[in-house]
């Protein structure tokens, strides 16, 4: 873990984030910047900067679990497609330094419809419709 990392500090319940999926190995949230409604992030407990770092067993689990969450989302908000994305330095657009895949709900009539106002309430319901998707 990172005492500067604010991944870690979800993981370690130290920073607040409305959670779609937990177990031993993996963590999924809802993006509190997100793309679209249902914009979710899927990141190992074990702080890894980017893919370079994180083992082969590792990184199987953490896109078996993606794979789930991706059909949960896809259910739970309709949507018409899902676009998948795992960035690596900053170069490629790495914010959190923290190895992570963003699973983004599209839509035919959009690229990137950033909505407005998702305060906690409403990420938190959000957690919950994919949560029962996910069974």
């Amino acid at each position: 873990m990172s005492d500067t990392c604010i991944f870690c500090k979800i993981i370690q319940k130290k920073a607040p984030a409305s959670i779609v999926y937990e177990d031993k190995r993996i963590i999924a949230f809802m993006s509190i910047q997100p793309i679209n409604v249902g914009h979710t992030l899927v990141i190992p407990k074990k702080h890894y900067e980017n893919i370079y770092e994180i083992t082969e067993e590792e990184i199987g689990q953490l896109y078996r679990i993606v794979k789930k969450i991706t059909k949960a989302v896809k259910t739970s908000i309709k949507a018409e497609g899902i676009r998948i994305i795992q960035n690596n330095g900053k170069a490629a657009g790495q914010v959190i330094f923290h190895m992570h895949v963003h699973i983004i709900p599209m839509y035919n009539n959009n690229i990137w419809n950033h909505p407005q106002n998702r305060d906690t309430k409403m990420l938190n319901q959000d957690a919950k419709k994919i949560q029962k998707a996910i069974g």
